[in-house]
């Protein structure tokens, strides 16, 4: 039987993009993988997880990566469709791309909402083709399955491509685009107003509102 992991990286940050990824493999690529390494992309390193990207790639049946950018993000949030609602919808595309011309695949999901069943009701909806289709959600899925594992690690190595585009653009002071990260933190603050329009910038987040705020304070106290 034929498996597509699918997985997420990047819900969090105020920067840059949400990736999503799906990597389809048999279960003699499942075992290979295994002995690899293949874990989730969490507990491994950017240099361990760019090398297993290439090797996953080299011998999966297929993978599709997805994006998400914040104007997106944003634009949904501001009709009403939060994040966990935009991944399924993400997610549903990676598997209408991967869905072509199989007989059976295991579709095993790492589900981002704390409501499983519904979430999953929401992302079967946007599936074009669930004949051939079993659906597995769950909670922790990229560190119970080797193939949602592999489909994290492809879905975080993108996400580090797009914010080394970022950080060549705007300089290393852009940090990872977390909101925990006090070099995001501090770049937002500063420049927020200069590159507001860039499209770099998640302005639905807390984070982005507080730097606004704190913002407006600081001109508020000069004035």
């Amino acid at each position: 039987m034929l498996i597509l992991g699918i997985d997420d990286a990047g819900r969090g940050p105020v920067i840059g993009p949400m990736v999503l990824a799906g990597c389809l493999i048999d279960e003699n690529v499942e075992k290979k993988l295994k002995k690899l390494g293949v874990k989730d992309s969490k507990q491994l390193t950017q240099k361990r997880r760019e090398f297993l990207s290439e090797q996953i790639k080299d011998v999966a049946e297929t993978f599709e990566i997805v994006l998400a950018y914040p104007n997106e993000i944003d634009g949904k949030n501001h009709d009403g469709i939060n994040l966990n609602s935009l991944e399924a919808m993400k997610m549903a595309d990676v598997v209408n791309k991967i869905n072509k011309g199989f007989n059976k695949i295991k579709v095993i999901v790492d589900c981002p909402s704390v409501n499983i069943e519904k979430w999953r009701d929401f992302f079967m909806t946007k599936i074009d083709n669930l004949s051939n289709l079993e659906i597995v959600c769950e909670h922790k899925a990229d560190v119970k399955y080797v193939a949602v594992s592999a489909a994290s690690i492809l879905a975080k190595c993108v996400r580090e491509t797009e914010m080394d585009k970022l950080r060549e653009q705007y300089g290393s002071e852009i940090g990872s685009g977390y909101c925990s990260d006090p070099n995001t933190k501090k770049f937002l603050e500063k420049n927020l107003k200069n590159h507001k329009d860039d499209g770099i910038f998640r302005k639905t987040w807390s984070t982005w509102r507080e730097a606004c705020s704190v913002a407006e304070q600081q001109k508020l106290e000069a004035a």
